[in-house]
Protein backbone atom coordinates (compact mmCIF):
# COMPACT_ATOMS: atom_id res chain seq x y z
CA UNK A 1 0.00 0.00 0.00
CA UNK A 2 2.82 2.42 0.86
CA UNK A 3 4.65 1.61 -2.37
CA UNK A 4 1.54 2.16 -4.46
CA UNK A 5 0.25 5.33 -2.87
CA UNK A 6 3.35 7.37 -2.11
CA UNK A 7 5.77 8.58 -4.76
CA UNK A 8 8.16 10.33 -2.38
CA UNK A 9 10.65 7.63 -1.35
CA UNK A 10 12.84 9.59 1.03
CA UNK A 11 13.81 8.44 4.50
CA UNK A 12 11.73 11.21 6.06
CA UNK A 13 8.57 9.91 4.35
CA UNK A 14 8.93 6.12 4.35
CA UNK A 15 10.16 5.65 7.95
CA UNK A 16 7.19 7.34 9.69
CA UNK A 17 4.78 5.49 7.41
CA UNK A 18 6.44 2.15 8.14
CA UNK A 19 6.63 2.81 11.88
CA UNK A 20 3.00 3.87 12.14
CA UNK A 21 1.28 1.57 9.64
CA UNK A 22 3.31 -1.64 9.36
CA UNK A 23 5.45 -2.23 12.43
CA UNK A 24 2.57 -2.25 14.95
CA UNK A 25 1.17 -5.27 13.11
CA UNK A 26 4.53 -7.03 13.25
CA UNK A 27 5.01 -6.29 16.97
CA UNK A 28 1.45 -7.03 18.05
CA UNK A 29 1.37 -9.58 20.89
CA UNK A 30 5.05 -10.37 20.48
CA UNK A 31 5.21 -11.11 24.21
CA UNK A 32 2.57 -13.81 23.83
CA UNK A 33 3.71 -15.39 20.57
CA UNK A 34 7.37 -15.21 19.77
CA UNK A 35 8.08 -17.13 16.55
CA UNK A 36 10.77 -19.73 16.96
CA UNK A 37 10.68 -21.49 13.61
CA UNK A 38 13.18 -20.10 11.11
CA UNK A 39 10.53 -19.97 8.39
CA UNK A 40 8.26 -17.79 10.55
CA UNK A 41 11.12 -15.47 11.54
CA UNK A 42 12.18 -15.07 7.90
CA UNK A 43 8.61 -14.39 6.83
CA UNK A 44 8.11 -11.64 9.41
CA UNK A 45 11.59 -10.18 8.88
CA UNK A 46 10.92 -10.14 5.12
CA UNK A 47 8.25 -7.49 5.62
CA UNK A 48 10.77 -5.14 7.21
CA UNK A 49 13.35 -6.08 4.59
CA UNK A 50 10.96 -5.00 1.81
CA UNK A 51 10.00 -1.82 3.64
CA UNK A 52 13.63 -0.73 3.99
CA UNK A 53 14.15 -1.26 0.26
CA UNK A 54 11.52 1.39 -0.42
CA UNK A 55 13.90 4.13 0.69
CA UNK A 56 15.65 5.26 -2.48
CA UNK A 57 18.95 6.26 -0.92
CA UNK A 58 19.65 2.87 0.73
CA UNK A 59 17.84 0.34 -1.45
CA UNK A 60 21.05 -1.10 -2.95
CA UNK A 61 22.77 -1.70 0.40
CA UNK A 62 22.85 -4.90 2.44
CA UNK A 63 19.94 -5.36 4.88
CA UNK A 64 22.02 -4.82 8.04
CA UNK A 65 23.54 -1.66 6.58
CA UNK A 66 20.08 -0.36 5.66
CA UNK A 67 18.87 -0.94 9.21
CA UNK A 68 21.87 0.86 10.66
CA UNK A 69 21.42 3.90 8.40
CA UNK A 70 17.66 4.05 9.00
CA UNK A 71 18.03 3.60 12.76
CA UNK A 72 15.98 0.41 12.96
CA UNK A 73 16.54 -2.89 14.76
CA UNK A 74 15.99 -6.43 13.57
CA UNK A 75 12.56 -7.63 14.60
CA UNK A 76 13.91 -10.59 16.59
CA UNK A 77 16.00 -8.15 18.64
CA UNK A 78 12.90 -6.00 19.17
CA UNK A 79 11.00 -9.05 20.42
CA UNK A 80 13.83 -9.90 22.84
CA UNK A 81 13.85 -6.30 24.06
CA UNK A 82 10.09 -6.28 24.59
CA UNK A 83 10.35 -9.55 26.56
CA UNK A 84 12.94 -7.95 28.82
CA UNK A 85 10.74 -4.89 29.32
CA UNK A 86 7.72 -7.05 30.18
CA UNK A 87 9.80 -9.08 32.63
CA UNK A 88 11.00 -5.89 34.30
CA UNK A 89 7.46 -4.52 34.53
CA UNK A 90 6.12 -7.75 36.04
CA UNK A 91 8.96 -8.09 38.56
CA UNK A 92 8.67 -4.49 39.74
CA UNK A 93 4.92 -4.70 40.26
CA UNK A 94 3.85 -2.31 37.51
CA UNK A 95 1.09 -4.75 36.51
CA UNK A 96 -1.60 -6.23 38.72
CA UNK A 97 -0.24 -9.70 38.11
CA UNK A 98 1.35 -12.05 40.59
CA UNK A 99 4.94 -12.51 39.43
CA UNK A 100 4.93 -16.05 40.80
CA UNK A 101 2.61 -16.97 37.94
CA UNK A 102 5.39 -16.21 35.47
CA UNK A 103 8.69 -16.75 37.27
CA UNK A 104 10.20 -18.69 40.12
CA UNK A 105 12.78 -17.04 42.34
CA UNK A 106 15.50 -19.04 44.01
CA UNK A 107 17.51 -17.43 46.78
CA UNK A 108 19.18 -20.39 48.46
CA UNK A 109 22.96 -20.25 48.17
CA UNK A 110 23.04 -17.56 45.50
CA UNK A 111 25.36 -14.61 45.61
CA UNK A 112 24.36 -11.18 44.42
CA UNK A 113 20.87 -9.76 44.28
CA UNK A 114 17.61 -11.39 45.29
CA UNK A 115 15.92 -11.14 41.89
CA UNK A 116 17.36 -14.12 40.09
CA UNK A 117 14.61 -15.54 37.93
CA UNK A 118 14.01 -19.04 36.68
CA UNK A 119 11.41 -20.14 34.22
CA UNK A 120 9.47 -23.15 35.38
CA UNK A 121 9.62 -26.32 33.36
CA UNK A 122 6.70 -27.06 31.10
CA UNK A 123 5.44 -30.47 30.21
CA UNK A 124 4.05 -29.35 26.85
CA UNK A 125 6.42 -28.27 24.09
CA UNK A 126 4.11 -25.54 22.87
CA UNK A 127 4.14 -23.85 26.28
CA UNK A 128 7.92 -24.09 26.53
CA UNK A 129 8.39 -21.25 24.07
CA UNK A 130 5.69 -18.93 25.40
CA UNK A 131 6.42 -15.99 27.67
CA UNK A 132 4.18 -17.23 30.46
CA UNK A 133 4.79 -20.44 32.37
CA UNK A 134 2.88 -23.69 32.35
Amino acid sequence: MIKRNFTDRTKETILPLYKSLVRPHLDYCSQIWNPHYVKDIKLIEGVQRRATKLVESVKDLHYDERLKILGLMRLDKRRDRSDLIETFMICNGNYRVDKDLFFATYNCGRRGHSRKLFKRRCRLYIRKLAFSTC
